[in-house]
Formats: structure tokens, C-alpha cells, sequence
């Protein structure tokens, strides 16, 4: 039974080693969604079309030298539906991303522009509100918003608004990430509960006769990214924040990246019972789903109980839990230790199961 496993991990190993090829006819929702399609997409088009060093690591930020400073450069488009829900609003989160895509990079955010496609029709107030959301993040994330632009699209193009924002920051000197740098026997934190900004949105729909106090989990990450950088340093060896695909994606990402194996306990990654039990509802893998407000890091062995305590001292990090380690093998894939003691590989998202959610 152990060749024949080994068997299989090899014929899917050398399957995922293969760049994919962008044959698609037509766009479909599951190209946004951040799982297969999206990679097919990125890495079948976009990367090849516009191939340069700074896009080979795709990574959530550019890694820019110029002139002697070392910034990280990042971009972001927003279109959720609602526009509002419990816990945020598409303003605060257009905000939060983008700040929390350069604090994974290793990178203080600095300041952010801003673009508005706006919906013929929409109510001013609406707009104020997410305008006055957006500023209120800006101030708490510590940056500002210093450019952007407004369009404005006819009825029904554009579900009140989309947003976009660009963000700039100065990188860390003192940590040198990269999935080039991850070895076995490394540990992956999570810096707190999964699943949490799913799921509000999709009970935010209507779509679920499901009475639960259910909060996205939208805020900026770069307080608990400088903490773990101060109390870790050069241990840490790469970050990621796990929004549209979730865990199951980004962990899959990364190892690839690094042709290492990580394996995943179960049983230690932290989610809320409500979350849980809305994730069993739905028939959706919690690992799948998105986060707004948490990030994954791998840290050297010797350094792993020291970030989790210094994680778990920072507001928001509470909940901070060691999930899982890398392997040899199997290269380029993620396994899960079940409950049940036994083993399943856990590919990134596969479909569209929750549309719109950032």
C-alpha cells in the first residue's frame, strides 16, 4: 500500500511541475476566485505577457531596489457584494488589503492610492459612508491615501461601486523573504482563526437561514508582522495572507514555490465553532475560504515557539496556533493529518464556491 501511495504522490507531483497553459474559451467567475483558474490565468497569460523580475515571484507585493531604498509595491481591485457587511464594508477592506499585502511582504505601508468605478445611480450617502470608512482604516493602518481617480459606468455595470487601491511601503532590511529560503523542518503559524470573512459575506447575502454572530475579520496586519520581525528576525521565512483560496491555496502556492512539502495538522488549525459549523452547511472546506485580517508565516524550527508567543501577545494574534511543518516530500504538495490519524492531500481551491468575497 506505502509504493503504491508513493506511486500516486509521484504521478501527481510530476503533473503540478507543469507550467500551466492558458486554453480557456471564455472568462468565468472561478478566474477570480483565487484558486486553479486564477493560477492557470496568472501564470498562463499574465506572467509569460509581462515577464520581468520583479513578477517572477508573484508574490502578494513587488520587491522594488531603487536608488538604494527598498520598497514593496502592491495592487488590488475590490468588487464585494454587499457593499456592507458585519465586521466592514468594501471601503475599510480596500483599505486593508492592500496594506496587508505589503506588512506579508515585510514592508511598512507607506501610502496608497485609490481608484472609484462608481454606479450611475448610487445613493451619495452610500458613498460618503465608504469614503469616511476608507479614511477612518487609512488612519488606523497608519498610511494615506495621496492620488486615485473616479469613473462613473451606467446602471446595473457595476453593483454600486468597485474599488481599487495601490499601495507603497518601505521593506524591512532585517528579514529576507522568500519560499526559495523555506527548509524542512520549518513551522507554519497561523496568526489566528480562518474562515471568519467568508462567511460573514456569504450570510451577509441572505443566502442562509442561519441565526450567527458571524464578523469578518477585515483590519491591518502590519502590527503583528513588525512584532514577530522584532522578536524572530532572520527565522522568519516567508509570510502570506490567505484571502480569495484561503489556507488551502496559499499553502499550495508556497509549496510549489519552494518544491518542499508541507503537512498540516488538522486539529490545530484555529476556527471559530460557528464558523465551523457554517463551513458544514455550506459543504465547503474551511481551508478554501477567505480571510481579510489573518496571515500565515514560516519560521525556522528553533524560532517557532517564540514567534507564536510573541504573535499571541499582539492584538488580534490571540488565537495564533503552529499548524503544521515542512517535509522532503511529497515535494510541491500539501498533506493533512486528520482526526482520524490518517492523511489527505489538500489541493488549492478548485471552482467558485463563494463569489464576490473581496
Amino acid at each position: 500500500m506505502a509504493d503504491l501511495e508513493h506511486e500516486v504522490l509521484a504521478r501527481i507531483e510530476r503533473q503540478r511541475k507543469l507550467k500551466p497553459r492558458w486554453r480557456d474559451k471564455h472568462i468565468t467567475m472561478a478566474h477570480g476566485a483565487g484558486g486553479k483558474a486564477t493560477e492557470t490565468l496568472v501564470t498562463g497569460l499574465f506572467e509569460p505577457a509581462f515577464a520581468n523580475p520583479a513578477l517572477t515571484e508573484l508574490a502578494d507585493s513587488a520587491r522594488l531596489d531603487i536608488d538604494g531604498a527598498a520598497l514593496a509595491f502592491s495592487t488590488d481591485g475590490y468588487v464585494v457584494k454587499p457593499l456592507r457587511f458585519p465586521g466592514g464594508s468594501i471601503g475599510e477592506l480596500a483599505v486593508n488589503g492592500t496594506v496587508n499585502d505589503l506588512a506579508v511582504s515585510g514592508a511598512k505601508p507607506i501610502a496608497l492610492t485609490a481608484a472609484f468605478v462608481l454606479e450611475e445611480g448610487l445613493d451619495a450617502d452610500i458613498l460618503r459612508a465608504e469614503v469616511e470608512a476608507m479614511a477612518l482604516a487609512a488612519r488606523r493602518a497608519g498610511v494615506s491615501i495621496v492620488s486615485g481617480d473616479t469613473k462613473v459606468v451606467e446602471r446595473t455595470k457595476a453593483d454600486g461601486m468597485y474599488i481599487v487601491t495601490s499601495g507603497i511601503g518601505i521593506r524591512d532590511r532585517r528579514i529576507q523573504l522568500s519560499a526559495a529560503s523555506i527548509q524542512p523542518g520549518d513551522r507554519v503559524l497561523c496568526s489566528g482563526t480562518i474562515g471568519d470573512h467568508g462567511t460573514a459575506i456569504m450570510l451577509a447575502r441572505g443566502e442562509l437561514e442561519l441565526d450567527a454572530d458571524i464578523r469578518s475579520d477585515t483590519a491591518p496586519l502590519w502590527e503583528q508582522v513588525l512584532a514577530l520581525i522584532e522578536s524572530v528576525g532572520p527565522s522568519l521565512r516567508v509570510m502570506r495572507d490567505p484571502t480569495r483560496g484561503g489556507v488551502a491555496t496559499v499553502l499550495n502556492e508556497i509549496a510549489q514555490a519552494a518544491d518542499l512539502g508541507v503537512v498540516l495538522d488538522e486539529s490545530a488549525v484555529p476556527v471559530r465553532p460557528e464558523v465551523h459549523g457554517a463551513s458544514e452547511i455550506l459543504g465547503i472546506d474551511v481551508m478554501t475560504m477567505a480571510n481579510e485580517g489573518k496571515f500565515l508565516a514560516f519560521v525556522a524550527p528553533d524560532a517557532a515557539e517564540r514567534a507564536l508567543e510573541t504573535l499571541r501577545g499582539t492584538p488580534g494574534g490571540e488565537d495564533a496556533a503552529l499548524i503544521g511543518e515542512v517535509a522532503d516530500e511529497p515535494a510541491g504538495m500539501v498533506l493533512v493529518r486528520t482526526g482520524f490519524g490518517g492523511t489527505r492531500i489538500m489541493d488549492m481551491l478548485i471552482g467558485d464556491p463563494l463569489p464576490r468575497i473581496c
